[in-house]
């Protein structure tokens, strides 16, 4: 670590001292520059304030509405599978979505920090995304994704990425709009939006809802309680079965802006979620999860405070309430229990093992409500030539309480009565509980200043200090140097650090037979240094190349069920990105990306993130009013842990195509998109317990119709 910060800020300053010998050219340029760069897109999570992409001190992509319209893609992980080095995979926890960045990621997946209109949505238990998030695409004017750590600016979590999800205003839904989508495994999508005036008030109202049985093909052929089966003797397993994938979805969003005030407000509601493999890895068909999320925000912006100050405010709250419903085993289930009435651990009973049988099965209710108040101001200085001062301070204050009904664990059973059925005790509020209320405050103070040192170059040198409640005090600092190299190149050398806090899931978890918290745990940390260059050698042709190496120490781990700063970790890899506008009538694009991530310790690889992984698209309007997109995902190298015996992970190749057609009116849009063209078997790797890895949706077709009038 300490060699990665010296070599990052020892190249800069060196770099610094470098004359550019391209200013009379970029001079002589300046209307091709402007020709070349004029339909770029703006980017703010890099630094907090808007920068084109090629100047902005991080490595960024921009999905954009028009871009999202155009692949047919329905939900962000979609949308995510597009962007060089992140790779939508799949967890054992519920089969949630992990976002995979440069190979950094775990089951609960908090490494990546997801913001809405810059509020972040992780949840303050797991560290991660609300359970089993999905989030539809009709709402969404952009997608912004920084790869590295961001923590100068957000905070924590901010760990290997950021990824901001913008909300369409007013001007980006310009009337009123109606659709709906329907297709394989009886999924029906429905959208109403409206974007205009009101009493002075620009409005944008979303509405979205979502629904499907998800795909029965994708069958799981052994469980863990096929395990149990040959050991104790039974036949309840419910494998060959299908993962669990079903879900019920609605999202609404309402914002309210008038000159230097913005009210948000969001409802993401999540009903009889399907709990994938289940939360034992033995199929569950009787899981669900539910989750109630809403947001409100409110947003003062003053730009006439002084003549070189910009006023940033910002008071938000947002509560999650959870329930998870678990049938952990399925009936008939045999169990070893223990002293302490959890599953597995030491028998109490004078001959063990003390064998339980579980007529209803085994059944575990977690739930809880989760809220959080924020508060943040920020104050953007331009009164000093070639400098912007970005000062930012704020809190933020969370709460968890939590609910639990179960028929199993502490204060419930102690082994020594068989059978059990589906009867539950209510352990809130007592000791018992698989967590105890718990709450977490954080104050912090970020400066950073954009310092344009010559006409080509730009310094970006950024700190921010937290201090938590609950496990202490960080600081993490960030360097950028961009340097407008020639009219059509910029290099671009990046250093940053940043920090993961250890979740309560983490610190605090109890009365769990699998899963037991650490109060004295630090948090996660990573240094990563990257050079990137983007050339742009004609008006139609746009590469970006980059490289990157990290460092990341104390890496949070249950060891023998108990949480643990386990291990170090490096790595290394490149990325190469283009774009060509081979006519007005055809766009193609691509990505590669490369990545090799090991123990620092033993030098083990890092399991199952992919080694190499190529996306191609293209883009063509075949005749007036008709156009084709097609898309192929390539996913390779994925190897297994050093302790499991189970043959490689097959690489796999997906295709996507989506056919759409606007008539002469432009007030209708229809849409025919087909998933997995070729019925790929990809699958997604498993821990092991569900020996054929998580298979994902096999073909899939749907078609949409969309009504706009303005």
């Amino acid at each position: 670590m300490p060699n990665i910060k010296v070599t990052a800020i020892a190249t800069v300053a060196s770099l610094l001292l470098v004359p550019s010998v391209h200013a009379q050219q970029l001079a002589a340029v300046e209307e091709d520059l402007m020709l070349l760069y004029e339909d770029e897109e703006m980017i703010s999570i890099a630094t907090g304030t808007s920068k084109p992409i090629h100047l902005a001190p991080s490595v960024a992509s921009v999905i954009t509405a028009k871009e999202i319209n155009a692949m047919g893609a329905r939900t962000l992980d979609e949308v995510l599978e597009t962007v060089p080095g992140v790779h939508v995979s799949k967890s054992s926890i519920r089969n949630s979505s992990i976002f995979s960045i440069r190979g950094i990621h775990t089951d609960w997946n908090p490494q990546v920090l997801l913001l809405v209109n810059g509020l972040p949505f992780n949840d303050l238990i797991t560290g991660s995304r609300p359970p089993l998030f999905r989030l539809p695409v009709e709402n969404i004017a952009r997608v912004e994704v920084i790869r590295g750590p961001g923590s100068a600016v957000f905070g924590a979590d901010a760990f290997a990425g950021v990824i901001n999800i913008i909300s369409k205003d007013s001007a980006d839904i310009d009337g009123l709009v109606a659709g709906a989508r329907t297709g394989s495994f009886d999924t029906q999508e429905t959208w109403l939006q409206y974007g205009g005036e009101f009493n002075g008030w620009a409005v944008a109202g979303s509405f979205e809802y979502s629904t499907s049985d998800g795909d029965h093909d994708r069958i799981v052929t052994s469980d863990f309680q096929t395990t149990l089966d040959t050991q104790f003797g039974t036949d309840v397993s419910l494998a060959p079965g299908p993962l669990e994938t079903r879900y019920d979805l609605l999202n609404t969003s309402v914002t309210l802006t008038r000159e230097k005030w913005s009210i948000w407000f969001n409802s993401w509601v999540l009903n009889d979620a399907g709990v994938g493999p289940g939360v034992a890895q033995a199929i569950d068909p009787a899981g669900e999860q539910e989750n109630d999320q809403y947001t409100l925000v409110l947003d003062y912006t003053d730009d006439d405070l002084t003549e070189s100050w910009l006023l940033e405010t910002r008071l938000s709250y947002r509560v999650l309430d959870q329930q998870s419903t678990y049938r952990i085993l399925p009936p008939g289930a045999v169990v070893p229990i223990g002293a302490d009435g959890n599953l597995f651990t030491p028998p109490s009973c004078s001959s063990p093992p003390c064998l339980v049988t579980f007529t209803d099965g085994v059944w575990g209710n977690p739930g809880g409500q989760q809220t959080e108040t924020r508060f943040e101001v920020a104050g953007i200085f331009e009164g000093w030539q070639d400098h912007r001062l970005r000062l930012a301070v704020g809190a933020d204050h969370d709460e968890f309480e939590p609910v639990e009904t179960k028929n199993f664990g502490p204060g419930v059973i102690d082994g020594s009565v068989s059978p059990i059925d589906g009867g539950l005790s209510d352990v809130t509020d007592t000791p018992y509980v698989f967590v105890q209320n718990a709450s977490r405050t954080v104050r912090y103070l970020s400066l950073q200043d954009e310092w344009r040192v010559g006409r080509d170059w730009e310094l970006t040198a950024g700190i921010r200090h937290d201090d938590y409640s609950d496990f202490g005090q960080t600081t993490n600092p960030r360097l950028a140097l961009v340097w407008a190299t020639d009219y059509n190149l910029t290099t671009k050398l990046l250093y940053g650090r940043a920090f993961r806090a250890p979740s309560l899931t983490e610190l605090y978890f109890e009365n769990n037979p699998v899963t037991i918290g650490n109060p004295d745990l630090e948090p996660e940390t990573i240094d990563m240094i990257e050079l990137v260059v983007d050339y742009r050698p004609s008006f139609d042709v746009e590469t970006i190349f980059g490289l990157y190496a990290y460092e990341a120490d104390d890496l949070i781990e249950f060891v023998n069920g108990t949480a643990q700063n386990s291990h170090n970790q490096k790595g290394h890899g490149l990325e190469f990105e283009a774009e060509w506008h081979a006519s007005n009538e055809l766009q193609i694009k691509g990505n590669f990306a490369l990545q090799y991530s090991e123990d620092a310790n033993s030098g083990a690889v890092v399991p199952n993130a992919p080694r190499r992984q190529l996306f191609v698209a293209a883009d063509w309007r075949m005749i007036e009013r008709w156009s084709l997109y097609g898309q192929a995902n390539w996913v390779a190298d994925r190897t297994r842990a050093s302790t499991d015996p189970r043959p490689a992970i097959d690489d796999y190749t997906t295709v996507d195509l989506f056919l759409r057609h606007q008539p002469d009116n432009r007030h209708w849009q229809f849409g025919l998109s087909a998933k997995n063209v070729f019925d790929e078997d990809a699958r997604e790797p498993s821990d092991g317990t569900i020996p054929g890895d998580y298979p994902l949706e096999g073909r899939s077709v749907f078609l949409e119709v969309v009504f706009h009038i303005r």
